[in-house]
C-alpha cells in the first residue's frame, strides 16, 4: 500500500449532481440533531429513571455510561464499513436499530433489559454517527466541504441544545418514557428523506467495495482497545490510580493499541490507514482536535456546578446560560465554514483557539460574586470560539485523506471529539476533587453552597482546572498556527 500524500487527486465531484444537496442534508440533519438531542436528554431523565426502577444515582448512571462505551467502541468499525458497503445503507440501517432501541427502552420491564436497550440504540446511534460527516461532506461538491461541515456542526449544536429543553419541558407532564418514544417520530421522518434524497453513488463516492474488504481484526481489537480505554479514564468503579486494576488497565491499554498498530501497518486493507500520520497536515489537525476538546469541556462539566451548586442558581436558568455556548457554536459553524471555502482554513483555527484561551482565562477568575452578565457573554464566545475551529479542523483532516476514506476519517474525528471530552472532563473532575479533598472538604457537589469553606475549596480547585484548560487550549493555538496555510478556492 502506497502512502498517501495528499486529497488533490482524489474525483473533484465532475459528474455528480449536487443539485439535491440540500435536500440530503435535510435528511442528515434531523437524524443528527435527534441523535445528539437524545444523548443530552437522558442527563435530565436519569433521577426519574432511577425512581422509577427503585435504583441509586450511582447505579443508573450506566444509563450513559453504556452509550459512551458503545458508540465510541463501534465508531471506527462503523465508518469503516460504511466505506465497504455503502453510507446511505449504513445510514439507514442505523436509524431503523436507533428508534428499534429506543422503543425497547421505553418499554423495558426491568433495568437490566433497559441496559440492553441501550446497547441496542447506541448501536444505531453510532452507525448514523459514523457516516454522518462523511455523507454530508460528500453531498456538496468539493470546493464547499467547509460550508457542509459548517451546516453539519450547526445541527449538533441544535441537538446539543435542545435535548435538556425538551427533556426538562416534558417531564413536567409526561413520564420519562415518552422522551424515548417521541424520538422515534423525527427518526422516522430522517429514514423517509433518506429514502428519497439521499444517492448512494453519490454520498459514497470514491469507494471501490471490490478492492475494500472489511478489516476484522482491526475492528475488534480497536474496538476492545477503545472500551477499556474509556472505562479506565471513567474510572467508575472510582478505584484508587495505584491500585493493581487500574495499572492492569493502563497496561492492557497500551498493549491493545500496540497490536493494534502493528496490525493496521502489515494489513493491506486496515480500517484506519495509521500512514496518514505522514501526512503533516493531517497529523497537527488530530493533535489539535484532541487537545482542543481537552481544553473546552471543562465549562461543559464545571460551568453547571458553578452556577447551580456555589451561585444557588436554579436548574433551569443554568440551562438557560449553557444554551448561550450552543447558540455562539451554533451561529459561528456555518460562518467559519462558508468562508473558510473562501479564505483557507488557518486563519478560522488561529483565531478560534485564540479566542477560546480568551474565554477559558476569563472563566478562570469566576468568583461566587462574578457578575451573571459576565458569565453569560463568556459563555456564548465560548460557542463561538469552538464554532470558529471545529469547522476548519475538521475540514482540514477530511481534506488530507482520499474520498474513499471519508467514511472511516468522519467516523475518527468523532471518536478523537469523544475521547478528548473524555479526557478533558477526567482531569477537570479529578483536579477540583483532589484541591477540595486536600483543603478536607469529600462532599457531594449539592452542599458546596450550605458547608463554609467548601466554596473557597471548589473556588481553588476551579483555578487550577482552568489554568490546565488556559495551558491545554494555548497548545492548541500553536498546532493552529501549524497547519497549512492552504489557499483560498
Amino acid at each position: 500500500m502506497t502512502t498517501p500524500t495528499t486529497a488533490d487527486t482524489d474525483d473533484e465531484g465532475d459528474g455528480y449532481d449536487y443539485s439535491l444537496k440540500w435536500k440530503g442534508y435535510t435528511a442528515i440533519a434531523i437524524s443528527f440533531v435527534t441523535s445528539v438531542a437524545s444523548m443530552s436528554m437522558v442527563f435530565v431523565a436519569l433521577s426519574a429513571i432511577a425512581d422509577d426502577f427503585g435504583i441509586t444515582l450511582r447505579e443508573v448512571t450506566w444509563v450513559v455510561i453504556v452509550q459512551a462505551l458503545v458508540i465510541s467502541a463501534l465508531m471506527l468499525p462503523m465508518g469503516r464499513l460504511g466505506d465497504v458497503v455503502g453510507r446511505r445503507k449504513i445510514h439507514l440501517i442505523g436509524l431503523v436499530v436507533f428508534s428499534a432501541g429506543a422503543l425497547a427502552v421505553a418499554f423495558a420491564p426491568t433495568f437490566e433489559l433497559l441496559i440492553a436497550a441501550r446497547v441496542v440504540m447506541a448501536t444505531g446511534n453510532s452507525m448514523g454517527q459514523s457516516v454522518g460527516t462523511a455523507m454530508v461532506v460528500s453531498l456538496f461538491p468539493p470546493e464547499e466541504r467547509g460550508k457542509a461541515i459548517g451546516a453539519q456542526t450547526t445541527a449538533v449544536a441544535i441537538g446539543g441544545a435542545s435535548g435538556p429543553i425538551i427533556a426538562g419541558l416534558s417531564l413536567q407532564i409526561l413520564p420519562w418514557e415518552a422522551l424515548f418514544i417521541g424520538i422515534t417520530i423525527p427518526i422516522a421522518i430522517a429514514f423517509m428523506a433518506g429514502v428519497m434524497f439521499l444517492d448512494e453513488d453519490l454520498v459514497s463516492r470514491g469507494m471501490d467495495t471490490t478492492k475494500n474488504p472489511f478489516d476484522w481484526v482491526g475492528a475488534i481489537v480497536s474496538s476492545v482497545a477503545i472500551v477499556v480505554l474509556v472505562i479506565t479514564i471513567n474510572n467508575p468503579f472510582e478505584l484508587v490510580w495505584t491500585s493493581f486494576v487500574m495499572i492492569a488497565s493502563i497496561l492492557a491499554v497500551v498493549a491493545l493499541f500496540t497490536v493494534y498498530a502493528r496490525w493496521e501497518l502489515r494489513t493491506p486493507f486496515p480500517m484506519l490507514d495509521l500512514r496518514l500520520f505522514s501526512i503533516s497536515d493531517f497529523r497537527t489537525s488530530v493533535g489539535a482536535r484532541i487537545i482542543g476538546f481537552m481544553g473546552s469541556t471543562a465549562s461543559m462539566l464545571l460551568i453547571p456546578v458553578y452556577l447551580i451548586s456555589l451561585r444557588g442558581i436554579s436548574a433551569a436558568a443554568a440551562g438557560g446560560i449553557m444554551f448561550l455556548r450552543s447558540a455562539g457554536m451554533g451561529l459561528a459553524a456555518p460562518l467559519a465554514g462558508n468562508s473558510s471555502d473562501n479564505a483557507g482554513t488557518r486563519p478560522f483555527n488561529i483565531s478560534g483557539f485564540a479566542l477560546l484561551s480568551i474565554t477559558t482565562a476569563v472563566t478562570l477568575f469566576f468568583t461566587a460574586s462574578t457578575p451573571i452578565v459576565i458569565v453569560m457573554v463568556t459563555m456564548f464566545f465560548s460557542g463561538v470560539s469552538h464554532g470558529l475551529w471545529n469547522v476548519p479542523n475538521n475540514s482540514n483532516i477530511i481534506g488530507a485523506v482520499p474520498v474513499a476514506s471519508y467514511g472511516v476519517i468522519g467516523a475518527f474525528t468523532n471518536l478523537t471529539r469523544n475521547v478528548g471530552n473524555v479526557f478533558g472532563q477526567a482531569i477537570a473532575s479529578a483536579i477540583v476533587a483532589s484541591v477540595m479533598l486536600s483543603k478536607g472538604f469529600d462532599i457531594p457537589l449539592s452542599d458546596i453552597a450550605d458547608s463554609e469553606g467548601a466554596g473557597d475549596a471548589f473556588t481553588a480547585g476551579w483555578r487550577v482546572a482552568f489554568s490546565v484548560a488556559l495551558g491545554l487550549s494555548v497548545i492548541g493555538l500553536g498546532f493552529a498556527f501549524r497547519t497549512s496555510p492552504a489557499e483560498p478556492k
